[in-house]
């Protein structure tokens, strides 16, 4: 047999060569278009807010969709965004020259602080209308807040830290409540704990960030011009006023981490990402002189949180002096950098610009980008107008740079939900496992992609990876849909067809035992897997020649198994002589057609245990269809040949109680032909009324009678009451035998009596044994000594005779007597009737004149009437009418008959002159008289009351309205 290993690779050699028949083998290619239908929206879709303010904007801030922003000099601008036909403006009443410099909005959007560049302070509660004076401020120009995140509430700031110019840190406290309302100043403390410097002296403090990370660290983040500061510590529990001086408290030769790049913007900001759900900031980037330094953040790390980090040099288009960046934003996957007439977003993940937005001129200069941190809109405003970007699918393309970085996981992550773009990474991915000679998971990959499957395959086969190619393979079969067959067939096939290469090559070295034992289990899961079961079966007659020409017998049985072809299974083990593992698969499976199939090949090895095996079988085996294996079987004569049929047989009449005729009549032959002892007492057992037995009377008397066992052919006489020849072969073994056969027509004396002359004839005849033949008169009562006297020779005396004579004629005296006393009661009984009648004759009953008719209750001396014992009295016709319906059809005919003839009789005579004598003489021919005719009328009509008689016993279950006339019976009751 041609492997189809190899045919498989010549037809997938001439599909990749013909670019007309890409689906030669009929695994189905599916490619995505990738055209866009509609014009996709922008990540950053720009809007320009409808608010014209009265006065230039000095400063925004947005945090928890509360927008608060400075106009002119004295106006302080607040907006709720969800609601905003409600805004809000409250004047900060100074009289002086002073200016806003900067606003400053913590998380919650509750706490607003006004720092002036008049080195004050203002601040704002949400819920307040009017500005207060943070009095313990004064004298500093505040550059930076670093809000407290963990501790802040919408009345109480918390523990925060506060950067100047002059680059001190502050930790403050800002409290509002009701009886601080009216108070000086609702700032709690206001202390130094620590000064940035830089090379050249201290530096303005930037930007501040707290942030807390695992086992109660806190991380503080502070940048100046150039330096980026990093503070790690814990904070004291239960402490109440300056919580970060524990962190700040730095031995005097002891320098903090920090960052520092040469080139200087005069300023930096450093904005971080906290992804959904979390609190904490998972990214950063901090825009300084010499570019973006940009990475993540890993709060595990012992002192400092910055990881990964990265830094994007400012291209040459970006003139740092001229047009240099004002303000930066992060989001998940970009930073934009806000330059005085445009915005740029930079992609995170390979550096490069993906958007790039200019502004009008009419618009004015831009003056700084914000981002609302809990909502993620950025913000961004000139002196006269307001714009917003939302964000819209960043991650979008993000599949895609991963992709092109070999961050596969990433790329299938980011592109779960848009299949035409994870088929792309996992073909990219495929191809880079490939070239880096990791097959396995190439075909993986590969198997999950709409490739061209011939393609994909050969490419395997021309590197000889056939393990890869397996994989392929498996992989490729498990996507496909149960509706593709043909594919599922072919795949399936060759799939075996690897398995048993790859054992075959296996198998024989003892090296790779334990790769031998793996690739073993995996062919035989394959194999057994519910998905490719229905294929399986379908196929199996091409498997078993696949499995066949490997010569691999150990995979046909398990395969066989598993297809449930038990009956290859069994056939292979009894042609390899293992008739005890193929009598172990028919106990297991209980299939009783196998059963009967290959009972005949394995009685004949494994009597013994093929019989065990029947007989736990029970009645789910029909042991009808076993005879011929027994027959077979039984034939080679061997004494435990018969027996273990025998056994199997007795098992079946007397546990199971089969009645089937044929195997009642095989072990009567059985015991007939190999164990005669058993034979009568088989035949007591089954009885002796034919109805109850199961063998065949005929088959078994003449069986019995080719043996020669004279004894069961009496019995089977017996029971075929054919006494005549039971009591004839009797007499040739025993005379008692005889005798108990003699006695059996108990209802046929005629016969008993000629079967005992039968035997007083033999045993007087044959035996010449005159003391048997008077035993013979003494069994049996029919027999007399004259019966018996014609058998006896001439020559015998009558001193034989002389007891049973006497007996005789006593016995006849005897009944001479009891004929006499039976005459004489018989007599005496008849003079007793004759009295009876008599007296009888006699009696009479008085009827008194107001008696009714016990049936229509009218008078009942007005006709003729009917008189009973019980006391019931009837007209004549009312009685007639009662009972002629119950009488029988013969009955009533002939009582029609005599009515007519009484009512002829009645009838005048024409002749008036017609003598007495002429009218006997008519009587005389045979006619019965009118007397007579009454009679008879009487004795159907009146032999007894209707009412207590049997008429109403027989009517019992008769309904009381007729079912005829019920429904107008009914309809008179309504």
């Amino acid at each position: 047999m041609a492997s189809i290993l190899d045919q498989y690779v010549d037809a997938l050699s001439h599909s990749a060569s013909s670019q007309q028949n890409r689906t030669s083998l009929g695994i189905p290619h599916t490619g995505y278009v990738n055209a866009r239908l509609e014009k996709e929206t922008p990540i950053f879709n720009k809007q320009r807010i409808d608010f014209t303010p009265p006065e230039k904007i000095n400063s925004l801030v947005v945090s928890s969709n509360q927008l608060c922003m400075s106009l002119g000099k004295d106006i302080l601008f607040r907006l709720d965004l969800a609601k905003a036909d409600e805004p809000n403006q409250v004047e900060l009443g100074r009289k002086d020259d002073a200016k806003v410099y900067k606003l400053f909005l913590d998380h919650t959007g509750s706490h607003l602080i006004i720092a002036l560049n008049t080195n004050e302070c203002l601040y704002l509660n949400r819920s307040a209308q009017k500005v207060r004076v943070l009095s313990r401020w004064k004298g500093h120009l505040i550059e930076s807040i670093g809000w407290n995140k963990f501790f802040g509430t919408e009345v109480n700031t918390g523990p925060i830290l506060v950067g100047t110019s002059q680059g001190h840190l502050y930790e403050a406290e800002i409290s509002v409540s009701e009886g601080s309302l009216f108070g000086t100043s609702p700032d709690q403390y206001f202390r130094l704990i620590y000064n940035l410097e830089e090379e050249a002296g201290p530096a303005p403090v930037c930007c501040l960030e707290i942030e807390r990370g695992v086992d109660g660290k806190c991380f503080i983040i502070a940048t100046t011009r150039k330096r980026l500061f990093q503070f790690v510590g814990k904070i004291p529990e239960g402490s109440e006023q300056q919580t970060f001086g524990a962190i700040f408290s730095l031995p005097a030769d002891h320098l903090p981490g920090f960052r520092e790049f040469p080139a200087s913007l005069g300023y930096s900001e450093i904005a971080f990402y906290t992804p959904k759900l979390r609190s904490s900031p998972s990214a950063f980037a901090w825009m300084m002189g010499n570019g973006v330094l940009y990475g993540s953040l890993d709060y595990g790390r012992p002192d400092s949180v910055l990881s990964d980090e990265q830094v994007w040099e400012y291209p040459s288009d970006i003139d740092v002096v001229a047009n240099k960046p004002i303000s930066i934003v992060l989001t998940q996957f970009h930073f934009l950098l806000l330059f005085p007439d445009r915005v740029k977003a930079v992609c995170t993940l390979n550096g490069q610009v993906v958007f790039h937005d200019v502004f009008l001129e009419k618009f004015g200069s831009l003056k700084r980008m914000i981002k609302d941190p809990t909502f993620g809109q950025i913000w961004i405003h000139t002196e006269k107008v307001v714009f917003r970007y939302n964000v819209q699918r960043e991650a979008r393309d993000v599949w895609k740079m991963y992709m092109n970085i070999n961050k596969f996981d990433l790329a299938k992550e980011y592109c779960r939900d848009r299949p035409e773009c994870l088929d792309v990474v996992l073909a990219r991915e495929a191809e880079y496992c490939f070239q880096n000679r990791r097959y396995l998971e190439s075909a993986k990959c590969y198997a999950l992609t709409q490739n061209y499957f011939e393609e994909i395959a050969l490419k395997f086969i021309e590197a000889q990876q056939e393990e890869a190619l397996m994989e392929f393979l498996i992989k490729k079969l498990a996507s496909l849909k149960p509706s593709e067959k043909t594919q599922t067939t072919l795949l399936t096939i060759w799939l075996t067809e690897l398995y048993l290469n790859r054992l075959g090559a296996l198998e024989g070295d003892a090296s790779k035992r334990d790769l031998y034992e793996k690739t073993r289990d995996n062919f035989r899961s394959f194999l057994s897997s519910p998905r490719n079961k229905e294929c399986l079966f379908n196929n199996r007659a091409t498997i078993h020649e696949l499995l066949a020409s490997h010569g691999d017998t150990e995979h046909m049985v398990y395969f066989a198994v598993i297809m449930h072809d038990y009956e290859r299974v069994i056939a292979h083990y009894c042609q390899h002589e293992n008739f005890s593992e193929a009598l172990e698969v028919l106990c297991k499976i209980k299939d009783e057609n196998l059963f009967y199939k290959f009972s005949p090949i394995l009685i004949h090895h494994i009597p013994k245990k093929v019989v065990d095996a029947w007989i736990e079988m029970g009645k789910k085996l029909d042991a009808k269809n076993l005879i011929p294996a027994l027959v077979n079987y039984s034939q080679s004569g061997s004494t435990q040949q018969v027996n273990e049929a025998i056994r199997y047989m007795e098992f079946c009449v007397t546990e199971l109680k089969e009645t089937q005729q044929a195997i009642h009549n095989y072990l009567l032959s059985l015991y007939a032909s190999c164990r005669p002892d058993s034979l009568l007492s088989y035949l007591e057992q089954a009885g002796t009324y034919p109805d109850n037995i199961h063998y065949d009377l005929k088959y078994a008397l003449r069986l019995c009678a080719e043996h020669g066992h004279h004894r069961a052919c009496v019995h089977v006489y017996k029971v075929m009451e054919m006494y005549e020849e039971a009591v004839g072969l009797a007499l040739q073994v025993d005379v008692d035998l005889a005798k108990s056969c003699a006695d059996l027509p108990e209802e046929d004396e005629e016969l008993r009596k000629k079967l005992w002359l039968k035997i007083a004839r033999h045993v007087v005849q044959e035996e010449k044994d005159v003391k048997k033949a008077m035993a013979c008169l003494s069994s049996c009562d029919l027999l007399k000594i004259e019966d018996v006297l014609p058998f006896f020779p001439d020559f015998v005396t009558i001193d034989h005779f002389k007891e049973a004579i006497c007996n005789s004629l006593e016995a006849y005296n005897k009944h001479i007597e009891e004929l006499k006393m039976e005459m004489e009661e018989a007599t005496q009984s008849a003079k007793r009737i004759r009295e009876d009648i008599q007296e009888m004759r006699n009696k009479y009953g008085s009827v008194e004149p107001q008696e009714k008719c016990a049936a229509c209750e009218f008078p009942l001396l007005n006709r003729p009437f009917y008189l009973f014992l019980c006391g019931h009295m009837f007209h004549y016709d009312c009685l007639l009418q009662a009972v002629y319906p119950n009488l029988p059809a013969y009955k009533q005919a002939k009582l029609e008959d005599l009515q007519k003839k009484l009512s002829a009789a009645n009838q005048p005579s024409k002749s008036h002159h017609r003598s007495k004598d002429t009218d006997n003489a008519g009587q005389g021919k045979g006619q019965p008289s009118r007397e007579q005719m009454k009679a008879d009328i009487d004795d159907i009509v009146a032999p007894e009351c209707v009412y207590c008689g049997e008429i109403m016993i027989r009517s019992i279950d008769k309904p009381f309205i007729d079912p005829q006339s019920y429904n107008e019976e009914m309809q008179s009751w309504l």
